[in-house]
């Protein structure tokens, strides 16, 4: 398995700082090279944008955050790295001579992508002494949320190389879609080009104008790409008979003279403006920032659906998320040993994202529950009862629970979880739960749960084993000498 333990960053700009940040938010130290002034500014600003995306993506355990380290040189940049990412402008001499420094300077076992938009690896490749570890690596912004990039090979690519970076990219919860052969555009940039050059030209024509045509695609087809693409889509469309019939029903539209696909829109002075005063007007006063955090918690409650979808295993980026946060979670876990057991757990950080919330701003009664469970969870993973432990055939599972809501927890508020044991045996797992504001410590939400170990396979609750109570045990004899906490033992509609 091809792993990635330091990368670097050619070009700093929206595509390139948002690589850093998806590779700086996997753990990976990141060396970055980019002569424009403020590329220290842009980049920070993009890795706040990333940072608090992720905080809401998920309350699997990141790893450490990789450093960022700005460089003087493409040679500083990209010796001693496993993978260097080019993103600078779109002009072939331009990233040709990038990429040829690039494999001058760099190990020659180092994997090369470009970001390239379009461009032929085989051009990118040409002077190349070492053309084989080169490849485009063709992402969609934002980079540190969409997964997907497209894998592209030249003539004089390695399969191993692709196959390599295919590897790596999973790592850091990526998709790696491999091309079957090298054209300009690749397969994403070919049908959005052409959905663009349609759209210019009802704009052009004056038959909608920007916040029309943006509203067609984003309350209608736009949320089925989302989930099933187009293809998929189109199945569905063709009712039981399914894609054959579909084909034969409205293939022959094809021939009719609906689209301008071959003409090119004159994109003079008069339509850019148009085009200008309707994007403004469509803003509403929005900055690029605010436009960018709305996009992200969008795109973060997309993902959140995709993921409890299809029964809970996920459908296309939500389980591609699922997969991402197990093997997370399969990294991240910490010996109950490094906790201090003289007091309550810290198990969780979050921050309440757009997917929690209601129509008063407030985080929904299930996120509450999401979150203790996720608590529990938690202390299972401190414990041994990880996802091997499931899969091999024993867990524990919550048969009682009682919340208590004491106050509220708002949009983009950070929160933080303890829990204190208050009793075990060798089937039983008794604790409360307690949600904190980050930023006060005091209480939001408190929950008392009992968890049973069992059998699944023989639906049956049984002993758990040794090394399980052995890992349990501190904790269960440091917080015995803990006091109770208020509100253990309550019932529902008890005074105060």
């Amino acid at each position: 398995m091809t792993t990635i333990t330091k990368a670097a960053c050619v070009g700093g700009g929206v595509i390139g700082g948002a690589w850093a940040a998806r590779f700086a938010l996997a753990g990976i130290d990141v060396n970055i090279f980019d002569p424009h002034p403020e590329a220290e500014r842009i980049i920070g600003e993009v890795m706040a944008n990333a940072e608090r995306a992720y905080g809401m993506l998920t309350m699997a355990p990141l790893p450490p955050l990789g450093k960022l380290t700005f460089c003087k040189s493409i040679q500083e940049a990209v010796e001693d790295v496993d993978w260097i990412q080019e993103s600078v402008p779109e002009r072939l001499p331009l990233k040709r001579g990038v990429i040829t420094e690039i494999d001058a300077a760099a190990r020659p076992d180092a994997l090369i992508g470009s970001s390239t938009s379009g461009l032929l690896p085989s051009d990118l490749q040409a002077e190349m002494k070492h053309p084989e570890r080169m490849f485009v690596a063709h992402p969609y912004n934002p980079v540190y949320l969409l997964p997907l990039v497209e894998l592209v090979g030249g003539k004089k690519t390695s399969p191993q190389t692709i196959r390599r970076a295919e590897e790596a990219v999973a790592e850091i919860g990526m998709k790696g879609v491999v091309i079957a052969k090298e054209i300009e555009a690749f397969v994403g940039d070919r049908l959005l080009e052409a959905l663009w050059r349609e759209a210019l030209w009802l704009i052009q024509d004056d038959i909608c104008d920007t916040e029309t045509l943006d509203d067609v695609m984003r309350y209608s087809f736009g949320m089925r790409w989302a989930q099933m693409g187009l293809f998929e889509t189109y199945r569905i469309a063709g009712g039981e008979a399914g894609m054959r019939h579909f084909l034969a029903q409205f293939g022959p539209c094809l021939k009719w003279p609906w689209t301008k696909f071959t003409d090119v829109v004159d994109l003079d002075e008069a339509l850019v403006e148009k085009i200008g005063a309707q994007s403004d007007a469509q803003a509403a006063g929005r900055s690029i920032r605010e436009l960018e955090r709305i996009r992200d918690e969008n795109l973060v409650g997309i993902m959140h659906a995709l993921k409890a979808s299809d029964g809970g295993k996920g459908w296309g980026a939500g389980k591609l998320l699922a997969d991402f946060e197990k093997r997370l979670w399969a990294k991240g876990g910490t010996p109950s040993t490094a906790h201090d057991v003289s007091g309550p757990l810290r198990l969780v950080e979050t921050r309440v994202n757009a997917a929690w919330v209601d129509y008063n701003g407030h985080m929904t009664e299930h996120r509450y529950l999401q979150l203790f469970g996720d608590t529990s969870d938690a202390l299972l993973k401190l414990i041994g009862v990880d996802f091997a432990y499931v899969e091999a055939g024993h867990s524990y599972y919550t048969v009682e629970t009682h919340i208590r809501h004491l106050g509220e927890a708002k949009l983009g508020q950070a929160l933080y979880t303890t829990l204190q044991l208050l009793s075990s045996d060798e089937k039983r797992i008794h604790f409360f739960t307690r949600i904190h504001d980050a930023a006060s410590g005091d209480v939001i939400a408190t929950a008392e749960q009992m968890m049973l170990h069992v059998d699944a396979k023989a639906g049956k609750s049984v002993p758990a084993p040794a090394e399980v109570m052995a890992k349990l045990k501190p904790i269960a004899e440091g917080h015995a000498k803990l006091d109770a906490p208020d509100g253990a033992g309550r019932h529902v509609g008890q005074k105060r």
